[in-house]
Order: C-alpha cells, then structure tokens, then sequence
C-alpha cells in the first residue's frame, strides 16, 4: 500500500533563487515567484508545511503591466474610519516597484499563518543590487515559461 509523503520540518531544504524582473509582464512572475516560495515546485510538497525555497527578486521597477492595467487603481484600508487609500498601478510602479511585486504575490499565497510565513521569504529590490550574495543564489529563468 502506498503511503502519502509528508514533509517534517527537519527534513526540508530551503534554496535561494534570483529573478530579474526586466520585461516580465507582473502577473506570470508574481505566479512562478509564488509557486517557488510555496513549494509547489518540489516532489516533497506538503500543502500544510512551510517546504518552499527564499526567492530574491530584482529589477522591480522594470517589470511590465500588459494591457490597460497602468491605469486601474488599487484600493487598501488603513484600518481608520475612512481611512480607504488607492493609488494607480502606473503611480505605485513609478514610487514604490517592489510593493507592486509584493502585493501581486501575496495575492496568490494562502492567507493565514501559513501565508504569512512564506511571504517573510520574498526579497523585492527595484534595482539590480541585493544584499543577499552570501547565500549563492542561483538564478531563476522564468522567462521561457
């Protein structure tokens, strides 16, 4: 009888990747980013288990939006009465790139605890330089897919 595999927290390995923002439209690399930091792309890939790899991306601010989406406005709370806040994805891409990475993956991870210790792996830098060459990152080319 075949057993279901399960992963156990001393058994997981936790790679680093880098990937270079420059040209991908925002929605495919937010889906491969959130799929390495998830695990998915591992056979040892337990759904409740924190098994997916650090994931460094770069050159935030070089990343494209396809279509009209430049112009659509994200909306957020602060958590005060009327505290409801937009701002355009063309403005957010302009002052704050790597917010704009960030909030796309996050919008495809679990909520919940889970979700929230896995985003904790996600590195954005809107340039080209990161401050995480002591771990070896390997790169990731997600272009081709």
């Amino acid at each position: 009888m075949n057993r279901t595999y399960t992963a156990k927290p001393s058994t997981i390995e936790q790679a680093w990747y880098v990937v270079d923002a420059t040209g991908l439209p925002v929605g495919r690399l937010a889906a491969e980013v959130a799929k390495v930091l998830r695990g998915k792309h591992k056979p040892t890939f337990t759904y409740n288990m924190d098994c997916g790899d650090f994931v460094v991306v770069i050159n935030a601010e070089k990343a494209v939006w396809t279509g009209r989406k430049e112009d659509e406005l994200v909306y957020w709370h602060t958590g005060w009465p009327g505290g409801i806040r937009n701002i355009s994805r063309g403005d957010m891409k302009a002052t704050k790139p790597d917010m704009m990475i960030e909030k796309a993956v996050w919008g495809m991870l679990p909520k919940g605890k889970l979700g929230h210790q896995i985003i904790k792996k996600l590195k954005v830098y809107a340039g080209s330089e990161h401050p995480h060459g002591g771990q070896n990152p390997t790169l990731l080319d997600i272009s081709k897919k």
